[in-house]
């Protein structure tokens, strides 16, 4: 009988231990849950909150209308390159202008055209962009140069157009790759693929 009951003393005590243990093992565990991690973890997909870059407009070919819009101002037109002809003659040399041998002429159609509003038009936003990065801006006027002439600084209304010729000193050897229009307030450049000949 002593023996019975010293087994069921054993019995008890390996009972409670037990408790006692997996009580403890489960406090540990709570405690711990909010910064416990699981031993493999499969990392969380990255978040940014960069924007993603605009791609860039693929370039017109000439002929093609850009239309464009400034709702600030009232205003709404289109710009196009119209043509590109290279080897245009004049009495003035193109080398002689650059300082360099090796130019020659090159003439560039454009038209521009107000549908709203009245604004500036100029030769100066429009320049021949080179596969090398470089880019050449339009030439002064000789009397001699393709008319009509666009005009270097004019005033375009409402219904109305202005087309003409800007002439440019550029390599006789090779021809640009695109022609720019980069007029101020437009936030991307406008271009115009150069067909080869």
């Amino acid at each position: 009988m002593s023996w019975g009951g010293t087994t069921r003393t054993r019995t008890t005590a390996a009972a409670v231990t037990t408790a006692l243990l997996l009580t403890a093992l489960t406090a540990c565990s709570d405690s711990g849950s909010d910064t416990a991690q699981p031993a493999e973890t499969t990392p969380a997909a990255e978040t940014t909150t960069e924007e993603p870059t605009p791609t860039p407009a693929a370039p017109l070919t000439i002929g093609t209308p850009y239309a464009w819009e400034d709702t600030a101002n009232g205003l709404q037109g289109t710009s196009t390159v119209l043509g590109y002809e290279q080897g245009v003659r004049s009495v003035a040399s193109a080398s002689e202008e650059i300082g360099a041998a090796g130019y020659e002429w090159a003439a560039l159609e454009l038209k521009v055209c107000s549908d709203a509003g009245s604004f500036p038009v100029t030769t100066t936003p429009w320049t021949l962009a080179y596969a090398d990065g470089a880019r050449i801006e339009p030439s002064s006027t000789y009397d001699d140069f393709p008319k009509p002439e666009f005009p270097f600084d004019a005033t375009v209304t409402a219904g109305k157009c202005i087309r003409g010729k800007v002439v440019y000193p550029v390599p006789d050897d090779s021809r640009p790759e695109s022609v720019v229009y980069a007029p101020e307030g437009l936030a991307e450049p406008v271009e115009w693929t150069v067909p080869a000949k």
